[in-house]
């Protein structure tokens, strides 16, 4: 079968075996291209097959999308219902470092998948795996009712952070650096930032972006950290002090109240058909890898959530 993978030449699809591992077989319908896949194939990780971010039909007829995060369900923080803080060697994520879904058909555990609810394409549930990373985000803000959230960062995660907040019935604005991807906040019912908000989202991963935050967040605000930083994180160190913000970070997605955050996820993108047709810009086939890891990485030509299709 074919597989999505990153050589000395760059991103090629290359020849792979079929999966044998015990579990739950899917023809793979949908591809999500992420950030950090873009960050890693221009930083030269090799050695596994990409993708986090996939869906796909199962023999029964069934579509799901998946969970990625591998976890052992016994230790302390599972238990809690945090399964993105799972204790066990095993503990990672589909695609990242190990096989994941940019391929034609995959095996997972049963516990990965995410039964489609109607309304949700499986051509579009790729998405449901960063909207639940938006999703979760927005209820770490743990936001109550009359509170004003921005969020800074005008990629997928972002605008899938506003769309979350919106459903939840608060006001949002977002900060963006293009004009498509204001385009889309608007589409999303997503205002411009200015004045000082209760909540700040960071979904730009960045110094500027930080401060940014720091600077729209009122005193005794709170700013949740979605950006990934791969080192020390840069906080403004004297506008935090003087307004004394807190900082929260938030990783993948887990469970609330036994529900897990995918679910919810799915739920919104379902019950909102307009997300998926404005977070998704642009569609490949699977043979055309390299070229759409190109116009991901180029956020300025149009591009929001670049999806690969096998």
């Amino acid at each position: 079968m074919r597989a999505v993978r990153n050589t000395d030449q760059g991103i090629l699809v290359a020849e792979a075996a079929e999966p044998e591992a015990p579990g739950v077989r899917l023809t793979v319908a949908s591809a999500g291209i992420c950030g950090t896949d873009v960050d890693f194939a221009a930083g030269g990780v090799q050695g596994y097959t990409y993708g986090h971010e996939f869906a796909g039909t199962a023999a029964d007829g069934r579509c799901y999308a998946v969970e990625p995060t591998v976890h052992c369900g016994e230790c302390a923080q599972c238990r809690l219902g945090h399964p993105q803080r799972c204790s066990a060697s095993e503990h990672g994520t589909l695609g990242i470092f190990r096989d994941g879904g940019m391929c034609d058909a995959v095996t997972v555990p049963q516990n990965m998948l995410v039964p489609l609810p109607s309304g949700l394409d499986v051509r579009d549930a790729c998405l449901v795996e960063p909207a639940s990373v938006a999703w979760h985000g927005v209820r770490s803000a743990a936001l109550v009712s009359g509170e004003r959230m921005a969020v800074v960062g005008g990629g997928s995660i972002g605008l899938l952070a506003a769309a979350a907040a919106r459903q939840e019935g608060f006001d949002v604005d977002i900060e963006v650096r293009h004009k498509h991807q204001r385009i889309a906040a608007e589409r999303l019912g997503a205002g411009s930032a200015e004045g000082v908000y209760d909540v700040v989202i960071d979904a730009a991963g960045s110094g500027a972006g930080l401060a940014r935050c720091a600077e729209l967040a009122r005193p005794g605000g709170r700013v949740v950290l979605l950006g990934v930083y791969q080192h020390t994180v840069p906080l403004p160190g004297i506008v935090s002090l003087v307004k004394e913000l807190t900082y929260v970070h938030s990783i993948a997605y887990g469970r609330h109240d036994g529900i897990r955050d995918t679910e919810q996820a799915a739920a919104l993108l379902a019950g909102n058909p307009t997300i998926a047709q404005t977070v998704i810009t642009h569609r490949f086939s699977l043979d055309e890898a390299a070229e759409a890891f190109r116009v991901a990485g180029d956020r300025a030509a149009g591009a929001i959530k670049v999806v690969l299709h096998p």
